[in-house]
Protein backbone atom coordinates (compact mmCIF):
# COMPACT_ATOMS: atom_id res chain seq x y z
CA UNK A 1 0.00 0.00 0.00
CA UNK A 2 1.42 3.27 -0.83
CA UNK A 3 1.99 5.67 1.53
CA UNK A 4 -0.25 8.52 2.59
CA UNK A 5 0.18 11.75 1.60
CA UNK A 6 -1.79 14.63 2.93
CA UNK A 7 -1.40 18.78 2.76
CA UNK A 8 -2.21 21.63 4.97
CA UNK A 9 -2.62 24.46 2.64
CA UNK A 10 -3.21 28.34 4.16
CA UNK A 11 -3.39 31.52 2.44
CA UNK A 12 -0.86 33.43 3.43
CA UNK A 13 -3.70 36.82 4.20
CA UNK A 14 -3.92 36.82 7.72
CA UNK A 15 -2.83 35.20 11.23
CA UNK A 16 -3.37 31.81 11.38
CA UNK A 17 -7.20 31.01 12.50
CA UNK A 18 -7.80 28.15 15.18
CA UNK A 19 -9.38 26.66 11.94
CA UNK A 20 -6.98 26.58 9.96
CA UNK A 21 -4.48 25.23 12.68
CA UNK A 22 -7.02 22.32 13.42
CA UNK A 23 -7.32 21.38 10.11
CA UNK A 24 -3.68 20.92 10.29
CA UNK A 25 -3.30 19.31 13.53
CA UNK A 26 -5.78 16.30 12.33
CA UNK A 27 -3.83 16.00 8.76
CA UNK A 28 -0.17 16.06 10.68
CA UNK A 29 -1.93 13.53 13.27
CA UNK A 30 -3.70 11.27 10.66
CA UNK A 31 0.07 11.20 8.49
CA UNK A 32 1.88 10.83 11.77
CA UNK A 33 -0.35 7.93 12.53
CA UNK A 34 -0.02 6.27 9.06
CA UNK A 35 3.78 7.21 8.66
CA UNK A 36 3.15 9.34 5.98
CA UNK A 37 4.02 12.47 4.51
CA UNK A 38 2.61 15.81 5.32
CA UNK A 39 3.71 18.65 2.89
CA UNK A 40 2.75 22.67 3.55
CA UNK A 41 1.37 24.50 0.46
CA UNK A 42 0.87 28.10 1.13
CA UNK A 43 -1.80 28.92 -1.18
CA UNK A 44 -0.86 32.55 -2.01
CA UNK A 45 -2.36 33.21 -5.73
CA UNK A 46 -4.41 35.74 -4.11
CA UNK A 47 -1.24 38.47 -5.21
CA UNK A 48 -3.41 41.57 -3.55
CA UNK A 49 -4.17 40.22 -0.37
CA UNK A 50 -1.19 37.90 0.02
CA UNK A 51 1.52 39.10 2.34
CA UNK A 52 5.52 37.51 3.45
CA UNK A 53 4.19 38.76 6.79
CA UNK A 54 1.16 37.03 6.84
CA UNK A 55 3.29 33.94 5.55
CA UNK A 56 5.46 34.11 8.28
CA UNK A 57 3.05 34.40 10.95
CA UNK A 58 0.94 31.27 9.70
CA UNK A 59 4.52 29.45 9.97
CA UNK A 60 4.91 31.09 13.14
CA UNK A 61 1.83 29.56 14.69
CA UNK A 62 2.63 25.90 13.63
CA UNK A 63 5.59 26.12 14.94
CA UNK A 64 4.87 27.00 17.92
CA UNK A 65 2.05 24.58 18.20
CA UNK A 66 4.58 21.89 17.69
CA UNK A 67 3.03 20.67 14.00
CA UNK A 68 6.06 19.59 11.90
CA UNK A 69 6.00 19.49 8.19
CA UNK A 70 7.60 17.05 5.72
CA UNK A 71 7.76 18.73 2.71
CA UNK A 72 7.92 22.81 2.05
CA UNK A 73 6.87 25.30 2.54
CA UNK A 74 6.14 25.42 -1.26
CA UNK A 75 4.20 28.20 -2.32
CA UNK A 76 1.41 28.17 -4.73
CA UNK A 77 2.26 30.98 -7.59
CA UNK A 78 6.11 29.25 -7.94
CA UNK A 79 3.46 26.61 -9.95
CA UNK A 80 2.31 29.80 -11.90
CA UNK A 81 3.70 28.44 -15.16
CA UNK A 82 2.24 25.01 -14.87
CA UNK A 83 -1.09 25.97 -13.99
CA UNK A 84 -1.52 27.82 -17.32
CA UNK A 85 -0.09 24.95 -18.90
CA UNK A 86 -2.55 23.00 -17.88
CA UNK A 87 -5.39 25.53 -18.91
CA UNK A 88 -3.62 25.64 -22.84
CA UNK A 89 -3.60 21.85 -22.51
CA UNK A 90 -7.19 21.44 -21.65
CA UNK A 91 -8.34 24.24 -24.30
CA UNK A 92 -6.44 22.04 -26.68
CA UNK A 93 -7.82 19.17 -26.13
CA UNK A 94 -11.02 20.51 -25.71
CA UNK A 95 -11.79 19.88 -22.60
CA UNK A 96 -12.21 23.79 -22.01
CA UNK A 97 -13.35 26.52 -24.05
CA UNK A 98 -13.21 30.64 -24.18
CA UNK A 99 -16.14 32.33 -22.84
CA UNK A 100 -16.63 35.57 -23.98
CA UNK A 101 -20.10 36.33 -22.16
CA UNK A 102 -19.59 39.70 -19.48
CA UNK A 103 -20.44 40.11 -16.15
CA UNK A 104 -23.27 41.81 -16.87
CA UNK A 105 -24.48 39.22 -19.36
CA UNK A 106 -24.39 36.75 -16.90
CA UNK A 107 -25.72 37.96 -13.61
CA UNK A 108 -28.92 39.00 -16.01
CA UNK A 109 -29.10 35.66 -17.46
CA UNK A 110 -28.57 34.00 -14.16
CA UNK A 111 -31.32 36.16 -12.09
CA UNK A 112 -33.70 35.67 -15.28
CA UNK A 113 -33.03 31.66 -14.67
CA UNK A 114 -33.24 31.89 -10.96
CA UNK A 115 -36.70 33.53 -11.43
CA UNK A 116 -37.51 31.24 -13.92
CA UNK A 117 -37.39 28.09 -11.26
CA UNK A 118 -33.66 26.98 -12.56
CA UNK A 119 -30.39 26.91 -10.59
CA UNK A 120 -28.76 29.73 -11.97
CA UNK A 121 -26.08 27.83 -13.43
CA UNK A 122 -23.90 28.80 -16.74
CA UNK A 123 -26.49 28.51 -19.82
CA UNK A 124 -23.25 27.40 -22.10
CA UNK A 125 -24.09 30.07 -24.35
CA UNK A 126 -20.30 30.12 -25.51
CA UNK A 127 -19.94 26.20 -25.57
CA UNK A 128 -20.27 25.47 -29.10
CA UNK A 129 -18.47 29.14 -30.12
CA UNK A 130 -15.14 27.69 -30.79
CA UNK A 131 -13.72 31.51 -30.17
CA UNK A 132 -10.08 31.39 -30.42
CA UNK A 133 -7.37 33.08 -28.53
CA UNK A 134 -7.99 36.66 -30.31
CA UNK A 135 -11.82 36.74 -29.03
CA UNK A 136 -10.82 39.73 -26.70
CA UNK A 137 -11.42 39.58 -23.10
CA UNK A 138 -12.69 35.72 -22.04
CA UNK A 139 -12.53 34.09 -19.51
CA UNK A 140 -11.93 29.76 -19.84
CA UNK A 141 -14.56 27.43 -18.98
CA UNK A 142 -14.34 23.78 -17.89
CA UNK A 143 -16.46 21.71 -20.18
CA UNK A 144 -18.60 19.84 -17.66
CA UNK A 145 -19.85 16.58 -18.75
CA UNK A 146 -23.73 16.86 -17.99
CA UNK A 147 -24.38 12.81 -17.40
CA UNK A 148 -21.47 12.41 -15.28
CA UNK A 149 -21.82 12.00 -11.45
CA UNK A 150 -19.51 13.99 -9.46
CA UNK A 151 -19.94 12.14 -5.91
CA UNK A 152 -17.59 10.79 -3.54
CA UNK A 153 -17.42 9.09 -0.29
CA UNK A 154 -16.17 11.31 2.47
CA UNK A 155 -14.14 10.25 5.42
CA UNK A 156 -16.46 12.75 7.24
CA UNK A 157 -19.72 13.50 5.95
CA UNK A 158 -19.99 9.48 4.01
CA UNK A 159 -22.22 10.02 0.42
CA UNK A 160 -21.73 13.58 -1.03
CA UNK A 161 -21.75 15.06 -4.12
CA UNK A 162 -24.14 15.97 -6.97
CA UNK A 163 -24.60 15.06 -10.57
CA UNK A 164 -23.29 17.55 -12.89
CA UNK A 165 -25.86 18.83 -14.12
CA UNK A 166 -26.51 20.65 -10.81
CA UNK A 167 -23.10 22.75 -11.13
CA UNK A 168 -22.49 23.50 -15.03
CA UNK A 169 -19.53 24.72 -17.13
CA UNK A 170 -17.38 26.65 -13.91
CA UNK A 171 -14.55 29.18 -14.68
CA UNK A 172 -11.08 27.97 -14.44
CA UNK A 173 -9.11 31.52 -15.75
CA UNK A 174 -10.00 34.53 -15.09
CA UNK A 175 -9.89 37.51 -17.73
CA UNK A 176 -6.61 38.64 -16.15
CA UNK A 177 -5.35 35.36 -17.27
CA UNK A 178 -4.76 34.20 -13.73
CA UNK A 179 -6.12 30.52 -13.20
CA UNK A 180 -8.67 30.20 -10.43
CA UNK A 181 -8.74 28.66 -7.28
CA UNK A 182 -10.23 25.29 -8.33
CA UNK A 183 -7.85 24.63 -11.21
CA UNK A 184 -4.48 25.79 -9.02
CA UNK A 185 -5.22 23.41 -6.15
CA UNK A 186 -6.23 20.71 -8.25
CA UNK A 187 -2.94 20.60 -10.39
CA UNK A 188 -0.87 20.84 -7.08
CA UNK A 189 -2.36 18.32 -5.18
CA UNK A 190 -1.92 15.88 -8.46
CA UNK A 191 1.63 17.19 -9.10
CA UNK A 192 2.52 16.60 -5.09
CA UNK A 193 0.74 13.33 -5.02
CA UNK A 194 -1.46 14.24 -2.62
CA UNK A 195 -3.84 11.12 -1.52
CA UNK A 196 -5.84 12.49 1.37
CA UNK A 197 -7.55 15.98 0.97
CA UNK A 198 -8.82 16.91 4.58
CA UNK A 199 -10.11 20.42 4.80
CA UNK A 200 -12.98 22.58 6.30
CA UNK A 201 -16.35 21.67 5.98
CA UNK A 202 -16.54 25.43 3.88
CA UNK A 203 -14.56 23.59 1.31
CA UNK A 204 -17.32 20.59 0.75
CA UNK A 205 -19.39 22.14 -2.12
CA UNK A 206 -16.43 22.82 -3.72
CA UNK A 207 -15.60 19.33 -4.21
CA UNK A 208 -17.95 18.61 -7.37
CA UNK A 209 -16.27 20.59 -9.72
CA UNK A 210 -13.01 19.62 -8.35
CA UNK A 211 -13.81 16.28 -9.35
CA UNK A 212 -14.78 17.14 -12.72
CA UNK A 213 -11.24 18.90 -13.03
CA UNK A 214 -9.16 15.60 -12.15
CA UNK A 215 -11.42 13.84 -14.54
CA UNK A 216 -10.58 16.02 -16.99
CA UNK A 217 -7.07 15.86 -16.58
CA UNK A 218 -7.44 12.22 -16.36
CA UNK A 219 -5.93 12.16 -12.67
CA UNK A 220 -7.29 9.82 -10.07
CA UNK A 221 -9.11 12.54 -7.36
CA UNK A 222 -7.73 11.88 -3.42
CA UNK A 223 -10.04 10.50 -0.78
CA UNK A 224 -11.68 13.40 1.14
CA UNK A 225 -12.49 14.36 4.56
CA UNK A 226 -14.39 17.28 5.48
CA UNK A 227 -14.23 18.69 8.96
CA UNK A 228 -17.08 20.51 10.47
CA UNK A 229 -16.32 24.47 10.90
CA UNK A 230 -15.58 25.71 14.30
CA UNK A 231 -18.21 27.70 15.92
CA UNK A 232 -18.46 29.83 19.15
CA UNK A 233 -20.56 28.27 22.51
CA UNK A 234 -23.66 29.42 21.67
CA UNK A 235 -23.50 27.60 18.31
CA UNK A 236 -23.37 31.20 15.90
CA UNK A 237 -20.65 31.45 13.89
CA UNK A 238 -17.14 32.72 14.95
CA UNK A 239 -16.41 36.32 14.57
CA UNK A 240 -13.29 37.74 13.88
CA UNK A 241 -13.73 41.15 16.04
CA UNK A 242 -16.01 39.36 18.96
CA UNK A 243 -14.17 35.59 19.56
CA UNK A 244 -10.38 34.88 20.06
CA UNK A 245 -9.83 32.90 16.75
CA UNK A 246 -6.21 33.88 16.04
CA UNK A 247 -3.24 31.32 17.03
CA UNK A 248 -0.96 34.07 17.70
CA UNK A 249 -3.90 35.76 20.41
CA UNK A 250 -4.02 32.72 22.15
CA UNK A 251 0.19 32.45 22.67
CA UNK A 252 -0.10 36.04 23.95
CA UNK A 253 -2.87 35.17 26.26
CA UNK A 254 -0.77 33.05 28.00
CA UNK A 255 -1.82 29.71 26.97
CA UNK A 256 1.14 26.76 26.66
CA UNK A 257 1.07 25.00 22.98
CA UNK A 258 0.24 21.73 24.47
CA UNK A 259 -3.08 22.43 25.95
CA UNK A 260 -3.92 24.51 22.93
CA UNK A 261 -2.86 21.17 20.55
CA UNK A 262 -5.03 18.97 23.19
CA UNK A 263 -8.25 21.26 22.95
CA UNK A 264 -7.67 21.80 18.97
CA UNK A 265 -7.48 18.02 18.76
CA UNK A 266 -10.91 17.74 20.76
CA UNK A 267 -12.95 20.17 18.75
CA UNK A 268 -15.16 17.81 16.82
CA UNK A 269 -12.59 14.42 17.48
CA UNK A 270 -13.29 12.10 20.25
CA UNK A 271 -11.63 8.83 21.97
CA UNK A 272 -14.13 7.56 24.02
CA UNK A 273 -14.10 9.47 27.46
CA UNK A 274 -10.54 10.85 27.28
CA UNK A 275 -10.09 14.60 27.60
CA UNK A 276 -6.19 14.78 28.05
CA UNK A 277 -3.95 13.67 25.61
CA UNK A 278 -0.14 13.89 24.58
CA UNK A 279 1.12 14.39 21.08
CA UNK A 280 1.70 10.70 21.41
CA UNK A 281 -1.86 9.81 22.50
CA UNK A 282 -3.08 12.31 19.69
CA UNK A 283 -1.22 10.14 16.94
CA UNK A 284 -2.14 6.54 17.98
CA UNK A 285 -5.81 7.29 18.42
CA UNK A 286 -6.48 9.39 15.64
CA UNK A 287 -8.72 8.96 12.98
CA UNK A 288 -11.70 10.79 10.99
CA UNK A 289 -13.83 8.14 11.36
CA UNK A 290 -14.77 10.24 15.21
CA UNK A 291 -14.58 13.27 13.76
CA UNK A 292 -18.55 14.60 14.33
CA UNK A 293 -20.35 16.38 11.68
CA UNK A 294 -21.94 19.03 13.69
CA UNK A 295 -19.97 22.56 13.92
CA UNK A 296 -17.52 22.12 16.78
CA UNK A 297 -18.23 24.46 19.50
CA UNK A 298 -15.06 26.45 20.53
CA UNK A 299 -15.42 26.11 24.70
CA UNK A 300 -12.91 28.70 26.33
CA UNK A 301 -13.36 27.33 29.51
CA UNK A 302 -12.68 23.87 28.43
CA UNK A 303 -9.31 25.78 27.21
CA UNK A 304 -8.65 27.39 30.58
CA UNK A 305 -8.93 23.94 32.34
CA UNK A 306 -6.68 21.91 30.36
CA UNK A 307 -4.08 25.13 30.54
CA UNK A 308 -4.10 24.65 34.09
CA UNK A 309 -3.41 21.25 33.88
CA UNK A 310 -0.50 21.50 31.60
CA UNK A 311 1.02 24.52 33.70
CA UNK A 312 0.53 21.89 37.13
CA UNK A 313 2.39 19.33 35.16
CA UNK A 314 4.99 20.95 33.49
CA UNK A 315 8.81 20.47 34.60
CA UNK A 316 10.31 23.84 36.23
CA UNK A 317 12.50 24.15 33.08
CA UNK A 318 9.57 24.10 30.86
CA UNK A 319 7.68 26.20 32.85
CA UNK A 320 10.30 29.21 33.52
CA UNK A 321 10.93 29.35 29.59
CA UNK A 322 6.93 29.62 29.23
CA UNK A 323 6.64 32.21 31.39
CA UNK A 324 9.49 33.74 31.20
CA UNK A 325 8.19 36.58 28.96
CA UNK A 326 5.24 37.73 30.10
CA UNK A 327 7.18 37.99 33.90
CA UNK A 328 9.72 40.34 32.04
CA UNK A 329 7.06 42.13 31.05
CA UNK A 330 5.27 42.24 34.64
CA UNK A 331 8.61 42.98 36.10
CA UNK A 332 9.65 45.47 33.46
CA UNK A 333 12.82 44.31 33.22
CA UNK A 334 15.04 40.89 32.55
CA UNK A 335 14.09 38.57 35.42
CA UNK A 336 16.92 36.07 36.55
CA UNK A 337 16.00 32.97 37.27
CA UNK A 338 16.69 31.93 40.82
CA UNK A 339 15.35 29.24 43.78
CA UNK A 340 13.25 31.93 45.03
CA UNK A 341 11.56 32.48 41.16
CA UNK A 342 11.00 28.82 40.90
CA UNK A 343 9.19 28.50 43.97
CA UNK A 344 6.77 30.93 43.53
CA UNK A 345 6.17 29.67 40.17
CA UNK A 346 5.44 26.24 41.97
CA UNK A 347 3.34 28.20 44.37
CA UNK A 348 1.28 29.71 41.56
CA UNK A 349 0.44 26.75 39.24
CA UNK A 350 -2.98 25.22 40.81
CA UNK A 351 -3.85 28.96 41.03
CA UNK A 352 -3.18 30.23 37.51
CA UNK A 353 -5.34 29.21 33.86
CA UNK A 354 -2.50 30.95 31.88
CA UNK A 355 1.12 32.15 31.72
CA UNK A 356 -0.43 35.72 31.72
CA UNK A 357 -2.50 35.23 34.94
CA UNK A 358 0.55 33.14 36.49
CA UNK A 359 2.85 36.43 36.00
CA UNK A 360 0.33 38.64 36.98
CA UNK A 361 -0.25 36.59 40.10
CA UNK A 362 3.55 36.68 40.36
CA UNK A 363 3.46 40.33 40.50
CA UNK A 364 4.07 40.68 44.48
CA UNK A 365 7.72 39.08 44.32
CA UNK A 366 8.43 40.48 41.11
CA UNK A 367 8.27 44.13 41.96
CA UNK A 368 9.40 46.35 44.89
CA UNK A 369 6.51 48.29 44.48
CA UNK A 370 3.27 47.07 45.00
CA UNK A 371 -0.26 48.67 44.04
CA UNK A 372 -2.94 48.02 46.89
CA UNK A 373 -6.45 46.64 45.46
CA UNK A 374 -9.02 49.16 46.64
CA UNK A 375 -11.35 46.80 47.46
CA UNK A 376 -9.25 44.00 49.75
CA UNK A 377 -7.90 47.16 51.89
CA UNK A 378 -11.20 47.94 52.34
CA UNK A 379 -11.64 45.25 53.58
CA UNK A 380 -8.99 43.71 55.52
CA UNK A 381 -7.02 47.12 56.23
CA UNK A 382 -9.42 48.60 58.82
CA UNK A 383 -8.93 50.10 62.26
CA UNK A 384 -9.48 46.87 64.21
CA UNK A 385 -6.27 45.07 61.99
CA UNK A 386 -4.08 47.88 63.84
CA UNK A 387 -3.00 46.50 66.24
CA UNK A 388 -2.25 43.06 65.16
CA UNK A 389 0.10 44.53 62.32
CA UNK A 390 1.62 46.56 64.52
CA UNK A 391 1.89 43.80 67.00
CA UNK A 392 3.50 41.42 64.05
CA UNK A 393 5.83 43.62 62.59
CA UNK A 394 8.64 43.15 65.90
CA UNK A 395 8.20 39.47 66.27
CA UNK A 396 9.39 39.11 62.48
CA UNK A 397 11.59 41.64 62.57
CA UNK A 398 13.37 39.51 65.77
CA UNK A 399 13.85 36.29 63.17
CA UNK A 400 16.85 35.23 62.48
CA UNK A 401 15.87 32.85 59.80
CA UNK A 402 12.95 33.79 57.40
CA UNK A 403 11.07 30.49 56.37
CA UNK A 404 7.74 29.11 56.62
CA UNK A 405 8.97 26.88 59.65
CA UNK A 406 9.82 30.05 61.44
CA UNK A 407 6.87 32.06 60.82
CA UNK A 408 4.71 30.03 62.02
CA UNK A 409 5.17 29.71 65.43
CA UNK A 410 5.70 34.59 64.86
CA UNK A 411 1.91 33.95 63.57
CA UNK A 412 1.04 31.88 66.46
CA UNK A 413 2.38 34.06 69.01
CA UNK A 414 1.09 37.05 68.16
CA UNK A 415 -2.58 35.67 67.94
CA UNK A 416 -1.81 34.77 71.55
CA UNK A 417 -1.22 37.62 72.96
CA UNK A 418 -4.01 38.98 71.39
CA UNK A 419 -6.42 37.13 73.13
CA UNK A 420 -6.38 33.69 71.04
CA UNK A 421 -6.80 36.50 68.14
CA UNK A 422 -8.05 34.11 64.93
CA UNK A 423 -5.13 33.56 62.41
CA UNK A 424 -7.31 34.76 59.47
CA UNK A 425 -7.75 37.98 61.44
CA UNK A 426 -4.17 38.78 61.12
CA UNK A 427 -3.40 36.36 58.29
CA UNK A 428 -5.56 38.33 55.36
CA UNK A 429 -4.58 42.09 56.50
CA UNK A 430 -0.97 40.89 56.43
CA UNK A 431 -1.80 38.94 52.52
CA UNK A 432 -3.16 42.82 51.39
CA UNK A 433 -0.60 44.49 52.61
CA UNK A 434 1.93 42.14 51.38
CA UNK A 435 0.51 40.93 47.93
CA UNK A 436 -1.77 44.22 47.22
CA UNK A 437 -4.90 41.67 46.97
CA UNK A 438 -6.73 39.34 49.30
CA UNK A 439 -5.57 36.03 47.61
CA UNK A 440 -2.51 34.39 47.40
CA UNK A 441 -0.87 31.14 48.17
CA UNK A 442 -0.31 30.49 51.96
CA UNK A 443 0.39 33.47 54.05
CA UNK A 444 3.66 31.36 55.15
CA UNK A 445 4.94 30.14 51.68
CA UNK A 446 3.92 33.88 51.07
CA UNK A 447 6.12 35.84 53.11
CA UNK A 448 8.97 33.40 52.78
CA UNK A 449 9.13 34.16 48.66
CA UNK A 450 8.73 37.76 49.27
CA UNK A 451 11.37 37.58 51.90
CA UNK A 452 11.99 39.65 55.40
CA UNK A 453 13.04 42.89 54.18
CA UNK A 454 10.09 43.82 51.98
CA UNK A 455 7.52 41.69 53.80
CA UNK A 456 8.32 44.26 56.92
CA UNK A 457 8.37 47.40 54.56
CA UNK A 458 5.20 46.45 53.41
CA UNK A 459 3.74 45.99 56.77
CA UNK A 460 4.65 49.35 58.03
CA UNK A 461 3.08 50.78 54.52
CA UNK A 462 -0.08 48.71 55.03
CA UNK A 463 -0.38 50.25 59.20
CA UNK A 464 0.28 53.85 57.26
CA UNK A 465 -3.16 53.31 55.08
CA UNK A 466 -4.83 52.47 58.45
CA UNK A 467 -3.82 55.21 60.57
CA UNK A 468 -4.64 57.69 57.42
CA UNK A 469 -7.87 56.25 57.19
CA UNK A 470 -8.48 56.60 60.88
CA UNK A 471 -7.38 60.22 60.60
CA UNK A 472 -9.53 60.62 57.85
CA UNK A 473 -12.36 59.46 60.16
Amino acid sequence: MSLIRTRFAPSPTGFLHIGGARTALFNWALTRKQGGAFVLRVEDTDLERSTRESEEAVLDGLRWLGIDWDEGPLRQTDNADRHKAVVEQLLSEGKAYRCVCTKEELEARRDADIKAGGKGIYDGRCREAAHGADCGDHTVRLRVDAEASLRWDDLVFGPSGQDASEIGDGIIRRTDGTPLYHLAVVVDDIDMQISHVIRGADHHSNTPFQLALYRALGAEPPTFGHVPLIVAESGRKLSKRKDPVSIQQFKADGFLPDAMVNWLVRLGWSHGDQEIFSRDEIVEHFGLDHVGRAGAQADLQKLEWLSQHYIKEASADALYEAVNPFIDAVAGRNVDRDANLDRTLDLLRERSNTLVEMAEKARFVLCDDIEIDAGAAKKHLRPVALEPLEALIPSLEALDEWSEASLEPAFEATCKALDDLKLGKLAQPVRVCVTGTGASPGIYETLEVVGQTRTIARLRAGVDVIKARIAEG
